[in-house]
């Protein structure tokens, strides 16, 4: 016997969550929620029990498609349903399916039988998971560690409420409601700003603080896990009362009225956050309407809108990939005073004020003229004013009183531009300098064909791109070669006795094309973070263009991993993860001074590349060493450089220097360095895309080397 559920109402705390996933049961249009934070807040008992609230459904009996008796679906794939079938349908409880991040396209979407298709004229279409979760809740832990194009049809079909299947001519459509819900942690890597905007709304979760509540979860838990039956049957009031009040939030929502002054509100509030698109827009006016119904009312209010705001604009707010999502709540409010200060009242606050009152004055000043504004436009919050800035300079003071003396010269001044120069902090610590403005990279790449995850870096054989050729299936047919399969059965046709239009295709002529596109590879960072660098603007410089080599990794779905020398030895800053804000944030931390181990860096890097073949063999590593070559600290550091970076030659890691050194006098040792590794060297200027020389440069490994 299946274990009950844990009651969504025995739930403690997760009151955003709680009210995201219940205005989506409430109003499905908004889109879904994504749930952010941290491991163990239980996400997914809440996603579970939000499930066994639903609404129960009626469906036709015998379809896979779970179609409306009421209103069945005319596109589907088992109908047309007959009036008996209609007639003997019944109810069912609201599922709750779950996506795995490992799941195939075909079992999201559903699979065709091409075999079938070509050899008996008949659409065989295998439902997928997005098929048994229409009309119920579809659950994705872990949503950022899925396959871009997946996320991408998940929520086309999120938005258009259908799945449209396509295999080379043979398409299949079906309905598919549901309650989308995914959940994440934010440091296992962001999802890409296109993605998050579509999503309904967004909320933040973790853990309480709170000893109290920390002691309820636990005791509830406990109970459940000794007699969940028990424990649900003592909630069992709770979910009745909590699922009649959505029944009936959802039986007003049609009658809910969204104001012109709703309208204009949630319009101010989205172009004062300068939001992309219209889509925030939309879906804060769903929002805020079944904020309205949640609560009994057929009007929405300014408070349905702020509430509304919070949840649907927080991930909407990115403007480059390591901005974190969120909302000021302070700018909210201000944007929504500022608009009722603006909006003109429909009647006069005093009934004897004739034609020519100016209105209520803010101030001694009194109020602002009509002039000032623009007529039969909408009313948009004013900018505040801030102080003067100088080009590079501090805000600007006011003057200093009469009398005050003039400034003298400081005696540490000296001192202090000292520091400034070599990076060394006031105290005598090292420093930590900031990156300076990141920029649009050259690309490199790994050589030879990959097999690796979809990604936009290097060449590699993927389920996407362009097809390069045809082979037999490796298992279940996905991808038809159509001209090779009709090749493989055109000589066959009069031995199988073909004797119509059509074509005899066994399941030996059958060919799957072999597509080649882009692959994500693990790029690991060995930045010299030594005293050689620690000149404030060279480190700065070459902050920034470690920076700009994270964006792109980010923008070509790269793992990323940074290992950093100085001192007397080296150490993982970031293991290798998708979290290419996590490898931003490390390296803005990042201090310098010291020696410069340049061999306990490649040493270490070696040792990350070995754990991670194990892991994750078809990942193809990228190394990328950033320094000026020089090696200190310990007898012979510039052999034993030499000796493990042709270790790592010889294992065929795919390399770059990126070359910092400066200056009129120049040594080369980033140059030998790179010849060693037996891969190219780029200076910060020539990493530049827009630089002069600015070429495609290629990563050559040992095989490439010795072929030329």
């Amino acid at each position: 016997m299946a274990s009950a559920t844990y009651p969504f109402t025995a739930v403690v705390g997760m009151d955003d969550m709680r009210l995201g996933l219940l205005l989506n049961a409430i109003s499905p249009s908004i889109g879904g929620v994504l749930v952010r934070g941290e491991k163990g807040t239980a996400k997914s008992t809440m996603v579970r029990g939000i499930a066994a609230l639903m609404p129960a459904v009626d469906v036709v009996t015998g379809c896979r498609f779970s179609c409306d008796p009421a209103l069945p679906d005319p596109a589907c794939p088992d109908g047309p349903h007959a009036d008996g079938d209609r007639a003997a349908g019944g109810a069912r409880a609201a599922r709750m399916v779950e996506l795995p991040v490992g799941a195939s396209e075909d079992r999201l979407v559903g699979a065709l039988d091409i075999e079938r298709a070509l050899s008996e004229g008949v659409k065989a279409f295998e439902p997928g998971l997005l098929a048994d979760a229409h009309r119920g809740v579809l659950y994705v832990d872990e949503v950022n560690l899925l396959h871009d194009h997946l996320v991408d049809l998940l929520l086309d079909a999120a938005a258009m409420g259908s799945s449209y299947v396509e295999r080379e001519g043979v398409s299949v459509r079906h309905a598919a409601r549901f309650l989308l819900v995914g959940t994440m942690n934010p440091e296992e890597g962001e999802l890409r700003p296109q993605l998050l905007d579509r999503f309904g709304l967004t909320v933040e979760v973790a853990a309480s603080r709170e000893t109290d509540e920390r002691v309820e979860v636990v005791r509830r838990r406990l109970a459940y896990d000794e007699d969940p039956a028990a424990f649900a049957a003592k909630w069992a009031a709770e979910e009745d009362a909590l699922r009649e009040r959505i029944a009936a939030a959802r039986a007003l929502l049609p009658d809910v009225r969204l104001g012109d002054g709703a309208l204009r509100r949630i319009a101010a509030v989205c172009a004062g956050f300068e939001v992309d698109g219209m889509r925030a827009d939309i879906v804060t006016a769903r929002t805020a309407t079944a904020l309205a119904a949640w609560a009994g009312r057929t009007d929405v209010t300014a408070e349905d809108v702020r509430q509304a705001a919070l949840l649907a604009l927080p991930h909407r707010r990115r403007r480059n990939p390591f901005d974190a999502p969120g909302l000021d709540e302070d700018r909210l409010d201000e944007i929504l005073r500022q608009f009722e200060e603006d909006e003109p009242e429909p009647e006069p606050e005093d009934p004897d004020g004739g034609p020519d009152d100016g209105g209520p004055d803010d101030g001694p000043g009194g109020g602002e003229s009509p002039e000032d504004g623009q007529p039969g436009t909408p009313d948009l919050p004013e900018q505040r004013e801030e102080p003067t800035r100088g080009d590079d300079g501090p805000v600007d003071s006011p003057a200093a009183p009469e009398g005050t003396p003039s400034t003298q010269p400081d005696p540490a001044a000296g001192q202090h531009e000292q520091n400034e120069q070599t990076g060394q902090a006031e105290d005598g610590d090292t420093a930590v300098v900031g990156a300076a403005e990141p920029f649009r990279t050259r690309k490199l790449d790994v050589p030879g064909l990959g097999e690796g995850a979809d990604g936009r870096r290097s060449r590699a054989r993927t389920a996407h791109g362009r097809t390069t050729g045809a082979r037999r299936p490796r298992g279940a047919l996905s991808k038809l070669h159509l001209a090779a399969t009709v090749q493989a059965a055109a000589p066959h046709q009069r031995a199988r006795g073909r004797s119509g239009p059509g074509l005899v295709v066994r399941r030996d002529d059958l060919r799957e094309a072999v597509r080649e596109g882009r692959e994500g590879n693990l790029v690991l960072f060995v930045v010299d973070a030594s005293g050689s660098m620690a000149a404030r603007k060279r480190m700065g410089a070459v902050k920034g263009a470690v920076l700009s080599l994270l964006l792109d990794a980010y923008q070509r779905r790269d793992k990323i991993g940074m290992i950093t020398f100085r001192g007397s030895g080296a150490a993982v800053a970031l293991p290798p993860t998708s979290s290419v804000e996590a490898g931003a944030a490390r390296l803005e931390k990042l201090p310098t001074g010291g020696r410069t181990p340049l061999a306990a860096g490649l040493l270490q890097a070696h040792e990350v590349l070995r754990v991670e073949r194990l892991r994750d063999p078809s990942r193809r590593p990228l190394l990328v060493v950033v320094t000026d070559g020089r090696a200190t600290g310990g007898p012979e550091p510039l052999v034993r450089a030499s000796r493990a970076a042709r270790m790592l030659a010889g294992e065929g890691t795919a390399s770059v220097v990126v070359d910092c050194e400066s200056g009129p006098v120049r040594l080369g040792l980033a140059g030998e360095l790179g010849r060693e590794l037996r891969g190219p060297v780029v200076t910060l200027d020539e990493l530049r895309a827009d630089s002069v020389s600015a070429l495609v440069r290629t990563v050559t490994n040992t095989n490439s080397r010795r072929a030329a």
